[in-house]
């Protein structure tokens, strides 16, 4: 594997290592807490600043590892003096990238609500703005296609936007029950989707072939399901 290869794998190993463990523990503190509000059980008292907590490192984890996924694919793509756009587009998408980052930041220790409202717009727009260049696979941009309902993309950018739901809608959780009920139901449907996350994902590393494979199998009929002799290997895919 050359290390482009190595690169693409960065994404699910991060997911795989980080964001799904938390992810578990974050729903079972999120069982007690309930299961504690209710009375129906006497787990720790610190269950429920357990799981505010973790929540808040669960919803910036996933934000940023969207992120690199999104970097690592559009930086990936091409080396700079064929990047698509030049040198002008990729300083603009570094300056998106960024401030995506310095925006996530700035809502875990924004304490107005107007503030956290901003960055939170702010960051989901800076995902959306980076996930919609042409280097990022997408099924199908159309939600009225089947494909956009199987697409790991998709699926993954509303994770962001539930997470970063929780995360900047916090304060306000934690006072209102009508707030507190939408949080659960959002959590359930981004508990959804990361299951369809772990399905799509697996499917699609399963079509991205090695750095030194692409040549040949881009060139495949997929129709067909026959492919050419294998293509010569460039010196930017060489290990």
């Amino acid at each position: 594997m050359a290390l482009v290869d190595w690169l693409w794998i960065l994404h699910p190993v991060l997911a795989v290592v980080l964001i799904y463990p938390l992810t578990g523990i974050v729903m079972r503190l999120a069982m007690q807490t309930r299961s504690r509000r209710l009375k129906t059980a006497k787990p720790p008292p610190t269950v429920g600043r357990d799981h505010s907590d973790l929540g808040r490192w669960l919803a910036v984890g996933v934000v940023v590892l969207v992120i690199v996924a999104l970097t690592v694919v559009i930086a990936t793509s091409a080396p700079l003096d064929q990047f698509q756009g030049g040198f002008r587009r990729a300083c603009t998408l570094f300056l998106v990238l960024i401030g995506t980052l310095l925006s996530v930041g700035a809502l875990w220790i924004a304490k107005a609500p107007g503030l956290r409202l901003a960055f939170a717009l702010i960051t989901w727009a800076g995902v959306l703005g980076l996930g919609a260049q042409p280097e990022v696979w997408r099924l199908s941009d159309d939600p009225f296609s089947p494909a956009f309902w199987q697409s790991h993309y998709w699926s993954g950018v509303a994770v962001v936007g539930l997470m970063l739901f929780s995360l900047g809608a916090r304060p306000e959780i934690l006072r209102d029950l009508r707030l507190r009920r939408l949080h659960v139901t959002a959590n359930v449907l981004a508990a959804l989707l990361f299951v369809l996350q772990g399905i799509t994902g697996t499917r699609d590393l399963l079509e991205i072939p090695l750095s030194w494979q692409k040549p040949t199998i881009y060139a495949c009929n997929v129709e067909a399901r026959s492919c050419p002799p294998l293509a010569p290997l460039s010196p930017a895919s060489q290990p």
